[in-house]
């Protein structure tokens, strides 16, 4: 997706779709320990390949797409994302995302695509969004709950501690329909805190994890992406 890797969780989704300051395609590949979404392991707590291209206008504009392995353990073996939406500042401090993002499986063996449309906020240091299903497949959520019905809220706080160093700490919460069909809950929340450390070879991260869902063990990921201009 957008970001170089969707490793920790989804973090990065109103840090790293910020405007460009010119028009222009790159690339983005990476690696993990394990691919978390939201807290919750994509891969059975094994390893993912990821990578991504992305086109982004002077204007704010941008679109998509990114690939992972997963292991749903029903033959699932991949997620394409395809995305857009507009980035833009309105003061130094201040900016904005908008987006659309569709969560695709190709080879799923029923109907669980979904999509969602997303707003962040950005001021200095700090990045809130809200992330709401607008579409969801008929095998998502099972009679009378509503595949159309899920909510993300989260809060990231990025620190700088040296030149290319950083430290992420994440809050999120998930809730609706989705969200009980899936896991049995209506609501659960997933925090971490992510070192990251970018290089001439690109960055590498590491992340402890962790959600508030019954027998959910505490995770750490370690990461590595590299992204290049096209």
């Amino acid at each position: 997706m957008h970001k170089t890797t969707k490793t920790v969780t989804a973090l990065a989704l109103g840090l790293m779709l910020s405007s460009s300051a010119s028009a222009g395609f790159s690339g983005n590949i990476g690696a993990t320990t394990n691919y978390l979404w939201r807290g919750v392991s994509q891969t059975a707590d094994s390893t993912a390949v990821q990578g991504g291209l992305d086109y982004e206008h002077e204007s704010g504009f941008y679109a998509g797409t990114w690939i992972s392995n997963v292991d749903f353990g029903d033959g699932t073996s991949f997620e394409m994302d395809l995305y857009a939406g507009y980035a833009g500042s309105i003061t130094e401090d201040l900016s904005y995302d908008v987006f659309y993002l569709l969560y695709g499986y190709p080879d799923a063996p029923g109907d669980v695509d979904f999509g969602e449309l997303t707003a962040v906020a950005n001021w200095k240091w700090l990045s809130v969004s809200y992330a709401h299903t607008i579409h969801g497949g008929d095998d998502i959520a099972s009679a009378p709950l509503d595949s159309d019905d899920m909510g993300y809220l989260q809060a990231n706080v990025s620190i700088p501690l040296a030149d290319g160093l950083a430290l992420d700490f994440h809050y999120g919460m998930s809730s609706g329909d989705i969200v009980e069909s899936w896991y049995g809950v209506d609501d659960y929340s997933d925090y971490s805190a992510t070192l990251s450390k970018d290089t001439s070879i690109g960055t590498v991260s590491f992340a402890v994890a962790d959600t508030d869902l019954d027998g959910d063990d505490a995770k750490v990921v370690l990461g590595y992406s590299y992204s290049f201009d096209l």
